[in-house]
């Protein structure tokens, strides 16, 4: 009988459980959904127990329609920057922890980065988020705000890790989950002893660092009965999103790249090096691949744009669209089509979440420019999709200022579904872009990959290029690439611009 291997990706908006077979084609997933809370302003927590839950549900759901003795092995693909603190015993302290966008410590950041140099920060540990995101911060957060709490941690662990630790009953992280503690050396590849005693906190509170591939144990009885599986299957580290997503987009070499389209966007470059940058501070992840990094730079609201100009501004033909039994998206670009390359010197900035760090100031917000009678709906979606790729574009171009890229780039994420917009983005990036059958199943395949290399189905990484089937390459089209060179340098000053407005709406002392 076939050799199985079950992934879990493991995301903010919930769980996804995927069976592998040992060639790497998905046999079938299910997801279950969780939410996440906000208690407070700049709060944002889950509960780690819905994790589990979730978890045990989509494995019974997959286990449903398959037999459970071909399973050979287990790994997880968390979302980052967890924060989730056990006592000796194992036991949560915590009924709700705060998540990778939580920011609730920005104090605990001021005051660490009194005796610590803030760009000498960014150079040793490649984060590039706020700050006030990371890990350790957040456990200072602890100590100040909930110190009864805080006496009774005997270690700190991230989403996936918590996981792995209900299912074996060992607790430990990988390199690529452990760099995303703002206490992490990237070049020394552990935890480092003056970031920790700035932060006043000890590396006992953190937990070992293994490679992701290495095998935790096997599944607890408790585990076993709870899922539905044999106690003898195994458990590998597993690592976390951003590195398993790279590693499923086929990020396994020098230079790959791949963009991933979804709510926010961002490309990722893979390579033996961090890129890193002081102004616009790309955010570094350690590979799940020994050796190598992955890093990446983003657009806040990519897919969130669109889908605001869905909600509305084309309200009345998404409608229609959905009762035709059409995706109200793909009505859109069929309705964008109908505008020229340029959308008629029609500008749109996709900044409706504010600006990133490739940006003048966060308080850059979206617009469209250039607007006049002349325009018409086409044109206005065009320009979006357009807005969305030319930032891209600023992304990628910064990117390789700092080091090698590749002329190709494999998409992911929902959006790479759409013809026009994967032809849009390969005229403004001048990339051949890449549409394979791995679609929006990265982060599960990467996991599955470490599964499989850590049981042996796999002796290294390099099969993921044999998983990757090519449907289609968008190459750029000489004459839309002209267009785009003319707009990209007005894209770029009017994202200045907008900057400097938003500073001034920022300064306004009226509601908004």
């Amino acid at each position: 009988m076939p050799e199985t291997i079950l992934a879990y990706d493991l995301g903010t908006g919930g769980n996804k459980a995927s069976l592998y077979d040992d060639a790497g084609r998905c046999l079938n997933s299910a997801f279950v959904p969780y939410d996440t809370q906000y208690p407070r302003a700049g709060w944002h927590e889950q509960k780690p127990e819905v994790w589990w839950d979730s978890v045990v549900n989509s494995t019974r759901q997959v286990l449903d329609r398959t037999d459970a003795t071909t399973v050979r092995c287990i790994a997880i693909s968390g979302h980052s920057l967890g924060c989730v603190p056990l006592d000796a015993g194992g036991k949560l302290l915590r009924h709700a922890t705060p998540i990778w966008s939580d920011k609730r410590a920005a104090q605990q950041a001021d005051r660490f980065f009194q005796e610590i140099d803030p760009a000498g920060w960014y150079r040793q540990t490649g984060n590039g988020f706020p700050a006030a995101h990371y890990t350790a911060f957040k456990v200072m957060w602890y100590r100040d705000h909930e110190p009864d709490m805080f006496d009774r941690i005997a270690k700190i662990v991230g989403t996936k890790d918590y996981v792995n630790f209900r299912l074996t009953g060992r607790i430990a992280t990988d390199f690529s989950y452990a760099s995303g503690t703002g206490v992490y050396d990237l070049t020394a590849w552990d935890y480092s002893d003056e970031l920790l005693a700035a932060a006043g906190l000890s590396r006992e509170l953190f937990p070992e660092i293994v490679p992701s591939t290495e095998i935790l144990g096997t599944l607890s009885p408790e585990a076993a009965e709870a899922l539905g599986l044999p106690k003898t299957v195994p458990v590998a580290c597993g690592g976390v999103d951003n590195s398993c997503m790279a590693l499923g987009a086929g990020n396994t070499s020098e230079g790959r790249a791949y963009a991933s389209l979804g709510s926010s966007m961002w490309i990722a470059v893979s390579s033996a090096n961090p890129l890193l940058d002081l102004a616009s501070k790309p955010y570094v992840f350690t590979h799940v691949i020994p050796g190598m990094f992955t890093s990446a730079m983003a657009i806040f609201s990519g897919g969130s744009s669109l889908r605001w100009v869905r909600d509305h501004l084309v309200a009345k033909l998404a409608g229609e669209a959905r009762a035709a039994g059409e995706d109200p998206y793909d009505a859109m670009t069929r309705i964008a089509a109908q505008s020229p390359p340029g959308a008629r010197k029609l500008l749109f900035n996709p900044s409706l979440a504010g600006g990133s760090s490739l940006d003048a100031s966060p308080h850059l917000r979206g617009a469209l420019m250039g607007l006049d009678l002349g325009h018409d709906l086409p044109d206005v979606i065009r320009a979006t999709l357009e807005g969305i790729a030319l930032n891209l574009r600023l992304v990628l171009d910064q990117l390789r200022a700092l080091g090698q890229v590749g002329d190709q780039m494999v998409v992911v994420g929902g959006a790479s579904r759409s013809d026009l917009w994967r032809q849009i983005l390969a005229d403004a990036l001048e990339v051949d872009i890449v549409k394979t059958n791995v679609g929006q199943e990265a982060g599960s395949l990467g996991a599955a990959a470490v599964a499989a290399v850590a049981c042996g189905l796999w002796d290294d990484f390099q099969r993921i290029a044999d998983v990757h089937r090519v449907q289609t390459v968008s190459q750029p089209k000489p004459s839309h690439v002209a267009v785009y060179r003319q707009l990209l340098p007005l894209f770029r000053r009017a994202a200045q611009d907008q900057a400097d407005l938003g500073d001034l709406l920022a300064a306004l002392p009226i509601q908004g």
